[in-house]
This record gives structure tokens, C-alpha cells and sequence, in this order.
């Protein structure tokens, strides 16, 4: 029988269903391929064990017949296939736990395929947004906070902007059409922070006459 570890979710992605006033503009997940190859990065493990391949065979070939010495880099292109392999399912699995939402007020990610957690970020707590593309269209979009956002490189990688382990930038990682998802996050977050924000007023209170 199939189970769904999110079935509980009144909203996919989401923990609780949106506040009157509050829509979604765009829900996904990340690329299993390009997580793997950017946040994994499983082509230059691939190029590691291809050059040990051909160090192995090149070294072999001084002292044995080619074919041979071929033989003595098969290990090593094995492992090399093996270790791919295991890169791509951790992208797999990672991309099918994640729910990246992009709503009127904020932006909610649900991530973690061990750990699951729902990362919820308003959009007056955002500093700055910024876009990186790669060629085949998909990219990441890191989201700076304003300081005090305390959050854990640990606990939301690969969801994160690599290597700024000082002030966490959480980031929206190998999404398809990423420059597409990025022209709606600003223009909902600029109309957003351009809503006044209305503070509640105390009552008059009435003071007794001497």
C-alpha cells in the first residue's frame, strides 16, 4: 500500500492553509538533474573518476598490452558509476521531498527528506532576492534577510546559497524556468512592501475629573 509521508498537509507544501487575502502564485521543486549537478556536484566526481581511469590505463599500458591494461581501469570507472548513481538518488529523493511556494505574502519552503521542515519568509523580512541562471534555464534564487533571521546552513542544505555559512541566505535551488519564477517573487514582493502596514490604535481612555 503507497503511503504519503505529506498527506496531512491541507495544502502541498504548506502546513496550514493560506489566510484570508493571502493567494499562491507558483508552487514547484527542484530539477532532480540540476540539483544533482549543481548542488551535488555530480560532473566533476564523474570527471574525477574518468581522469583516475585514465591515469590507471595510461600507467598500465607502459608494462602490459592494451588490452590489459583497459581491463586494470574498469574498477575504477565502476566506482566511479556507482558513486554517480548515489549522487543522482540523493537529488531524487531531495527534489521529491521539496516544495518550494510563492504566495501574495511570503515565501514557504518545504524541505528535507529526512528532517522535514516548512520554512516560512515574509516578504518585509527580505532584504534582497538574487537570481542565478544557468544555461538550460533552470536557477537558483537566494533570498537574503534582513539581520537577525537566525537559520542553520545545516539544516537547510542544499536549500541554501553555497558557502555563505556567516549570514544563511536560504535559496529557491535548480528550479526549471527560474527566470520566470523570479519576475513573480518581485513583483509580489514589491507590491507587497509597497502596502501600508496598518498598526492597531488603543482606545480613548477617559480620565475623572478632580
Amino acid at each position: 500500500m503507497s503511503h504519503d509521508d505529506f498527506a496531512t498537509e491541507p495544502v502541498e507544501g504548506l502546513p496550514e492553509r493560506p489566510p484570508e487575502g493571502e493567494t499562491i502564485l507558483w508552487q514547484g521543486r527542484p530539477d532532480a538533474w540540476a540539483l544533482a549537478r549543481e548542488a551535488l556536484a555530480i560532473r566533476w566526481v564523474a570527471g574525477y573518476f574518468a581522469l583516475l581511469a585514465v591515469w590507471r590505463f595510461g600507467a598500465s599500458a607502459a608494462d602490459m598490452p592494451l588490452g590489459t591494461a583497459a581491463l586494470t581501469a574498469v574498477p575504477l570507472v565502476v566506482l566511479g558509476l556507482v558513486a554517480c548513481a548515489i549522487l543522482y538518488g540523493i537529488a531524487v529523493v531531495q527534489a521529491r521531498a521539496t516544495r518550494y511556494t510563492i504566495t501574495t505574502a511570503r515565501v514557504a519552503m518545504r524541505v528535507g527528506a529526512a528532517l522535514t521542515i516548512t520554512l516560512n519568509l515574509p516578504y518585509r523580512q527580505l532584504e534582497t532576492a538574487g537570481l542565478n541562471l544557468s544555461r538550460d534555464g533552470t536557477g537558483m534564487i537566494a533570498l537574503r534577510m534582513k539581520p537577525g533571521a537566525k537559520l542553520s546552513y545545516l539544516v537547510l542544505w542544499p536549500h541554501v546559497r553555497p558557502w555563505h555559512m556567516g549570514r544563511v541566505e536560504p535559496a529557491l535551488r535548480a528550479i526549471p524556468e527560474a527566470a520566470q519564477v523570479a519576475r513573480v517573487l518581485a513583483e509580489a514582493a514589491e507590491t507587497r512592501v509597497a502596502q501600508p502596514v496598518v498598526e492597531p490604535v488603543a482606545p480613548p481612555m477617559a480620565v475623572a475629573a478632580e
